[in-house]
């Protein structure tokens, strides 16, 4: 397996991947890895965070100070502006992926406990 093909396949974790044969497929490859591998997940744990604490903030820390309520709100806001700016690109970086014949990322397949079945002929 040519090396860079490996990095590929090791990085995207897509046995699909085997399919890319040339450097400038490899790499939008890798970018996209990053993107919905990377990037989304660790955005989307951001914003859920800064939500979090924009609620205790406004309903717990603030103890009814018109001011802690209206800073809390304005946290929520963000996060929520937040999560729908990260499934906007999310979304468009898939969009980008399929037209191009590159293939976004997919939810992976459920574990299982079952031994795999080989087929004989």
């Amino acid at each position: 397996m040519d090396s860079t093909l490996g990095l590929v396949v090791l990085l995207t974790g897509n046995a699909s991947a085997t399919l890319c044969t040339t450097s400038i497929c490899s790499v939008a490859r890798t970018i996209i890895y990053i993107i919905n591998g990377v990037l989304v997940p660790l955005l989307f744990a951001v914003a859920f965070i800064v939500f979090l604490y924009g609620v205790a903030s406004a309903y717990i820390f603030s103890r009814g100070d018109e001011e802690g309520v209206k800073r809390g709100h304005r946290l929520i806001l963000w996060g929520l502006i937040g999560f729908a700016v990260m499934i906007s690109i999310w979304g468009l970086v898939n969009v980008v992926a399929n037209t191009f014949g590159l293939g976004g990322q997919f939810a992976p397949a459920y574990p299982s406990s079952l031994p795999a079945q080989t087929v004989t002929s």
